[in-house]
């Protein structure tokens, strides 16, 4: 099972890689998938900072 840190910088990483291909694409279309490139970022990096809850058996 990943951790959830690997979860949350896949998840940015991918943000990131998407916000580059909207910035290459330009215009409105461009524009928008920046901003779920972006979303994608803020939301790994939430990720990172959840406190995770484990349960040992």
């Amino acid at each position: 099972m990943a951790k959830s840190t690997t979860t949350g910088w896949a998840v940015a990483g991918t943000g990131a890689v998407v916000t580059g291909i909207g910035r290459v694409v330009g215009g409105k279309v461009g524009a928008w998938i920046s901003g779920f490139g972006l979303a994608h970022i803020v939301l790994g990096l939430l990720d990172m900072r959840r406190p995770t809850i484990r349960k040992s058996h």
